[in-house]
């Protein structure tokens, strides 16, 4: 089987500012004075793996582990520090909610905005917009402008999209925790759908039970490096027993 995803030793830096100014008057201010000073932050440290076509891969690790940042990264909106990543397939990445849309136009406008983003045509969206709908559940509110829409109704119309272009490879960050249980349900079985049908899924979750029913392998996340990686349980088993040493 080949790989869809390569991870060559990825670093990501991030520069924070030491000074905690408030206000661009007053960064202005410390820059000028040259008095900016700033110190580094490692969010993922020689990070590499592979995935392999049709995959469906969990990635876990406690809040500041890097997990959000992997995925930023492999989905192109980071570049890394340092490193490369290689894609062979169209990525459709869920990963903050209304990412690629815009609050002030409608749904059914930002269906075909976002469809745009991830390279579809216009003709394609068209035959897929019904299906997109009908599934978001958003009924007569499509025409409503997304500042109006409540967390959950921008989920589920995030995921309607990125699920019915049907991607080479999904990246998934917590999609599935969001909107009421029934959607939860039916969006679950939609991946179910997608993963046996071949998408190659990165999937990032703090929810144990989902990683070990939806992943067949899983990458571990301590501290932005690679604690480990391989068969679901084995490495669920030795996260969960880590954290409860820990807790």
């Amino acid at each position: 089987m080949d790989s869809i995803i390569t991870v060559e030793n990825v670093s990501m830096r991030f520069r924070m500012d030491k000074n905690k100014t408030t206000s661009l008057k007053e960064w202005v201010v410390t820059h000028l004075l040259g008095k900016q000073q700033y110190e580094e932050f490692s969010a993922l440290r020689d990070v590499s793996f592979e995935v392999k076509r049709g995959e469906i891969v969990g990635i876990i690790g406690r809040n500041g582990a890097g997990k959000s940042t992997l995925l930023k990264v492999i989905s192109g909106i980071f570049k890394p520090t340092s490193g490369k990543v290689v894609t062979a397939g169209r990525v459709a990445p869920m990963l903050e909610l209304g990412s690629g849309f815009d609050i002030e136009l409608s749904g059914h406008d930002n269906i075909f905005l976002n469809g745009a983003i991830l390279g579809f045509s216009e003709e394609f969206l068209k035959s897929r917009y019904d299906e997109i709908v009908a599934f978001s559940e958003l009924g007569e509110f499509i025409d409503m402008p997304l500042k109006t829409y409540s967390s959950g109704m921008l989920a589920r119309l995030a995921f309607s999209v990125a699920t019915m272009i049907e991607p080479e490879i999904l990246i998934v960050d917590e999609i599935l925790s969001v909107g009421d249980a029934a959607f939860q349900k039916k969006s679950r079985a939609r991946m179910m759908d997608m993963m046996s049908g071949g998408t190659t899924v990165l999937f990032v979750s703090h929810s144990m039970n989902q990683i070990r029913e939806m992943c067949e392998r899983v990458i571990w996340l301590e501290h932005g490096q690679v604690r480990a990686i391989g068969e679901t349980h084995e490495v669920c088993d030795q996260y969960e027993q880590n954290t409860e040493r820990h807790a």
